[in-house]
C-alpha cells in the first residue's frame, strides 16, 4: 500500500509539473522587433540590448525577437511604421527619418541645420517638443516608449572636399525616401537620388551616385570609404533620433506590469545606446581618417552659409511639421 501511495504521489507530482510547464509556456509571449541595421551598428545593438533586458527581467515570460536589415518589410525601411501600425510588426527601434512620411512631425529632426549639437538634441527630445512628437506618433496607432540615437548625419563624396554650398553643385547624392531630403539637397544645387541603403552601396561602387549622407557610425562600420567615398564633411546638418515603439493593439493587450517592463527597458536601452554612440564618435573619426579619408570641418562662417542656403527649405517645411512643434523645439534649443 505504501509503495502504491508513493507511486500515486509521484505520478500526481509529475502531472502537476507538466501542467505548470504547459501553463507557463502558454503565458510566454514573443514580440517581433524590426530594425533597419544589424547589431554590427549601434542601432541594431540598441534593439538587441532591449531584447536582452526584457528577457532577463521578465524571466522569459516576455521576449523580443529582433529582425534586422528591414527584413520584415522586404528591405523597404520607409514601410516600417505602416507595418507596425497595421500589426504586421509588433515593435520597432526605428528612425525618425524612415517614419516621417507617416508622421510629419518627425521631420522636425530633418530640418536642415536646425539642431546644431548634442545638447540641442537632448533639449528637444527631453522637452515639450519631444512630448508633442510622441503624442503625434501615439495618435497614429503606435505607442512610443523611449529615444535612442542614430546620430548627426555627415556628407561624403568621391569628387572633392565640400566646404561651401557651391561644392555640391551637380553632385548626385544618395538620399533616403523623404521629400525633405530632396528639397534640402536641391536647394544646395545637388542632384538628390532616392534609393534604399541596400541599393546605395552598389551605386556608390559603380559611380552611379557621387556621394551619400549618414552618421559616422554607418560610414565607419559599412566601410563606405572602400566604395570611393574619400571626402567627408562634418556639417551636422541634421540629427536622426531613434524611437523604441510598440503597436498600440499589442500594447493594450499587455498587462500593466508588462507595459512598465517594456517602457523601463526601452528607456534603459536607449540611454545606453545614446551614451555608447557619442563616446565612440571620436574613435570612429580617427579610424576613418587613418584609412585615408579627407575630413573637412566647417568654420562658423561656413556653417552659416549652409544655413542661409537652405532657409527656403525651413520656411516650406516648418508649417508642415507644425508651428507648435517647431517653436517648442526652437525654445528648447535657445535655452539649452
Amino acid at each position: 500500500m505504501t509503495l502504491t501511495r508513493s507511486m500515486a504521489r509521484l505520478t500526481a507530482g509529475l502531472a502537476g509539473a507538466a501542467l505548470l510547464s504547459a501553463s507557463l509556456s502558454a503565458q510566454a509571449r514573443e514580440l517581433s522587433v524590426s530594425t533597419v541595421l544589424s547589431d554590427a551598428f549601434p542601432w541594431g545593438q540598441a534593439a538587441e540590448k532591449w531584447a536582452e533586458l526584457v528577457e532577463e527581467r521578465s524571466g522569459g515570460e516576455l521576449t523580443l525577437r529582433v529582425y534586422p536589415n528591414s527584413q520584415l518589410v522586404s528591405g523597404d525601411q520607409t514601410r516600417e511604421f505602416s507595418a507596425m501600425r497595421s500589426g504586421l510588426i509588433d515593435a520597432a527601434v526605428g528612425s525618425t527619418i524612415n517614419w516621417s512620411p507617416q508622421v510629419p512631425e518627425l521631420n522636425l529632426f530633418s530640418l536642415p541645420f536646425f539642431i546644431p549639437d548634442e545638447a540641442a538634441v537632448d533639449a528637444v527630445t527631453g522637452g515639450e517638443a519631444g512630448e508633442l512628437v510622441f503624442a503625434a506618433i501615439e495618435s497614429r496607432g503606435v505607442m512610443p516608449l523611449a529615444w535612442g540615437e542614430n546620430g548627426f548625419r555627415q556628407v561624403s563624396n568621391s569628387r572633392g572636399a565640400i566646404s561651401q554650398p557651391g561644392d555640391l553643385d551637380g553632385l548626385k547624392i544618395r538620399v533616403v525616401g523623404s521629400p525633405l531630403f530632396q528639397d534640402t539637397f536641391s536647394a544646395l544645387g545637388a542632384d538628390p537620388t532616392q534609393m534604399s541603403w541596400t541599393d546605395a552601396q552598389p551605386a556608390l561602387t559603380t559611380g552611379a551616385v557621387d556621394g551619400q549622407e549618414n552618421p559616422l557610425s554607418v560610414f565607419d562600420v559599412a566601410r563606405i570609404d572602400q566604395v570611393g567615398q574619400v571626402h567627408l564633411t562634418l556639417w551636422n546638418y541634421m540629427n536622426d533620433p531613434l524611437i523604441f515603439a510598440v503597436n498600440q493593439q499589442v500594447w493594450q493587450s499587455l498587462d500593466e506590469e508588462q507595459q512598465e517592463l517594456l517602457r523601463e527597458t526601452a528607456i534603459e536601452a536607449g540611454e545606453w545606446e545614446i551614451a555608447m554612440t557619442r563616446e565612440e564618435e571620436s574613435e570612429r573619426l580617427s579610424a576613418i581618417q587613418e584609412r585615408g579619408v579627407t575630413v573637412t570641418e566647417l568654420t562658423d562662417e561656413q556653417y552659416q552659409a549652409f544655413v542661409e542656403a537652405t532657409q527656403s527649405v525651413y520656411e516650406k517645411w516648418a508649417p508642415r511639421i507644425g508651428e507648435d512643434v517647431v517653436n517648442a523645439a526652437q525654445s528648447a534649443i535657445d535655452a539649452r
